[in-house]
């Protein structure tokens, strides 16, 4: 495979008419984000080899283009615009679009491009982290970001400086220099496998059982369950495909591609699960909806859903705080040391990589270990 150029880098060709060719890029059009190119000339590779290195150091010192033009804020809102709305998920846009006028536009955004710094952006960090929280109620009292938030605010950002660093509009990125708050990882929580029996029963006792089964036998996100029709099972194959996943942006639930390329997925499920589909569908056959809303016909919310798993835990009595998304864990928890392999349960999941499946659930594959490391050694003092 050839080896991808890095920008500026040079290129030497040689042309019918017998000439030798070096290319080079100066910079990027900022109207359509197109490589600008330029080229020397010359009788033999060498000469042209030497023209096209004073030519690249010649472009190195050119000034950068109109750098005082944009504030901070004018070319956030212009990047997300052009470069990152078009080519991002409904719901992540949203969430850039509240990055940039609930926190960079009202900290940073009156700052000159070319005057950013590092020490701004740290500063700017950690403000918002102690106190950057918009105060949605009076009297709310936590107005502190979380490590979450703010990682992910310097994510766009530094996308964001990246791009303007392409177009020549200032020399290196000030974002990579930033210290940033460490990764927050939840203590995961699950459904003791004493008390799923009680949930299940609560859940019937409701008139839902068929959808929380199937999210128990699946570990499906909360936006792929309530998004289902009728027509992503496939009862003669006992298969179920999850395509499509729903989410609350700006109040309105609306129905967009899955979070990952690997969220889009085929999965086989177990007789009984399908067996109670079935018997579901009987009950609303006419309905597109998997599990319409008993309320509206249509959709469940997201949230409708969260709230209904609070009521399944409180009948069944279940104090440990479990979150729906919680039931996905469990799910895990329980293929894994059931022995299903990481690579099968990360495809049931729509992880990215196994990886990622055996780094969250390391708890209990170090329990597995430790059993396994009993059994060999067991074996082996036998054989002794």
């Amino acid at each position: 495979m050839a080896k991808k150029r890095a920008n500026g880098e040079g290129n030497i060709r040689k042309r019918k008419d017998g000439r030798w060719e070096g290319r080079y890029t100066v910079g990027y059009d900022p109207a359509t984000g197109k490589p600008i190119s330029k080229n020397v000339l010359a009788k033999t590779q060498k000469e042209c080899k030497e023209k096209l290195r004073l030519a690249q150091e010649e472009a190195g010192k050119i000034n950068f283009i109109k750098t005082d033009q944009y504030t901070v804020g004018q070319w956030a809102t212009l990047w997300f615009e052009n470069y990152a709305k078009p080519s991002i998920r409904e719901t992540t846009a949203a969430y850039y679009k509240n990055y940039i006028d609930k926190h960079i536009i009202p900290h940073i955004g009156k700052i000159k491009l070319n005057k950013l710094t590092t020490l701004d952006l740290q500063q700017f960090y950690n403000k918002v982290k102690e106190g950057g929280r918009v105060q949605r109620y009076e009297g709310m009292q936590d107005l502190s970001l979380s490590n979450k938030t703010v990682r992910g605010l310097h994510a766009m950002l530094r996308q964001c400086l990246e791009q303007a660093v392409k177009e020549r509009l200032i020399p290196y990125n000030p974002a990579t220099g930033c210290r940033l708050p460490p990764k927050e990882k939840k203590e995961m929580q699950v459904i003791p496998p004493e008390k799923i029996g009680d949930y299940l029963r609560a859940a019937e006792e409701h008139g839902v059982l068929p959808m929380f089964y199937l999210e128990l036998t699946t570990g499906l996100r909360r936006g792929e369950l309530v998004a289902l029709l009728w027509s992503d099972l496939n009862v003669k194959e006992q298969t179920l495909s999850i395509s499509k996943s729903a989410g609350r942006i700006n109040g309105e639930v609306k129905v967009s591609q899955p979070k990952t390329a690997n969220s889009v997925r085929t999965i086989y499920l177990p007789k009984e699960t399908v067996d109670l589909l079935v018997e579901e569908h009987r009950k609303h056959i006419f309905n597109k909806y998997m599990f319409p809303s008993p309320v509206t016909g249509g959709m469940y919310g997201p949230d409708c859903v969260g709230r209904l798993h609070k009521t399944l835990l409180k009948k069944a009595g279940i104090t440990e705080k479990v979150r729906f998304h919680d039931l996905r864990h469990t799910f895990a928890t329980l293929a894994i040391q059931s022995g299903v392999d990481a690579k099968t349960v990360s495809s049931i999941l729509g992880h990215y990589s196994a990886g990622f499946t055996l780094d969250t659930y390391t708890h209990v594959t170090g329990d597995m270990q430790k059993e396994a490391a009993k059994r060999v050694g067991s074996l082996i003092a036998q054989a002794v």
